[in-house]
């Protein structure tokens, strides 16, 4: 892993802006990723970018790496050579759109049926990891359990539990040393689940940490609670990455609490 350095330059109560570096380059927080989702940004050029202030360019590795494939875009140089941008990338693992599929789950991960010529795919934390490393972009995340809000309480709990081992797979697998990786908090809207999930999550020292299972389903009033006991329990030190909140409000809300950096699908 390439370890991030991030410098908080600035701060007023829990909000911070900062400045973290990766293997290529830099960026600032607290800032928004576009939804790349197949590696461009719908209706925009790689030139538009920049011009709109994207630093940072989010793909989704479960379209990715099922079309056109994690092989081809490592041999065209990576994600970023493949969608024409010369900035910063981040993969998500593709755990949200594979979980809204009705997978079947194990401890060792899951198996889905492919939306593109519904061939079933088998995927773990490894497989993730492996994948990531093939498209190459400058931050990858670890693979989750991305329960839909509301939910049993044996459910949150069993998806927090294997968030935080294939976290610790992942961590072990990863072997890049040009690419950043973060971890993921689960924990669904209970504050003391979050606390729990994000102290196991930090205690496996990864590059940032994401907080994921928010904006699934769940009033924003169940929502800051919860945001706010996972970035309490979070290093100061690394970036903080709030996955798939985007609307206006919630962003102010959650730059208060300490978050840096979001991406959301309602943009692009």
């Amino acid at each position: 892993m390439f370890p991030v350095e991030f410098t908080i330059e600035a701060s007023s109560g829990r909000a911070r802006a900062g400045r973290a570096s990766t293997a290529r380059g830099e960026y600032q927080t607290p800032c928004f990723m576009p939804v790349g989702t197949r590696g461009a940004i719908r209706y925009l050029s790689a030139d538009d970018y920049e011009s709109v202030g994207a630093r940072i360019v989010l793909g989704n590795t479960y379209h990715l790496m099922l079309r056109p494939g994690a092989d081809l875009i490592a041999d065209m140089g990576g994600l970023g050579a493949f969608a024409g941008w010369g900035g910063l990338t981040l993969t998500d693992s593709g755990g949200f759109q594979v979980f809204s599929l009705g997978p079947k789950i194990d401890d060792d991960g899951v198996t889905f049926k492919s939306t593109y010529d519904g061939e079933m795919v088998r995927f773990t934390p490894e497989r993730a990891v492996d994948v990531q490393q093939l498209l190459g972009a400058d931050i990858q995340m670890v693979l989750d359990v991305c329960p839909a809000l509301p939910s049993p309480p044996d459910v949150i709990d069993l998806a927090l539990r294997r968030t935080g081992e294939w976290a610790q797979r992942a961590r072990e697998h990863h072997s890049r040393v040009d690419q950043s990786l973060f971890g993921i908090v689960q924990g669904g809207i209970s504050p003391e689940l979050r606390e729990m999930s994000a102290l196991h999550t930090a205690g496996l020292d990864f590059d940032g940490y994401g907080i994921g299972g928010l904006s699934v389903g769940e009033t924003r009033e169940e929502m800051i609670p919860a945001l706010a006991a996972a970035t309490a329990h979070l290093p100061e030190n690394r970036p903080r990455y709030l996955m798939g909140v985007g609307d206006p409000a919630s962003l102010v809300e959650a730059v208060s609490l300490g978050g840096d950096q979001f991406d959301c699908v309602l943009q692009t």
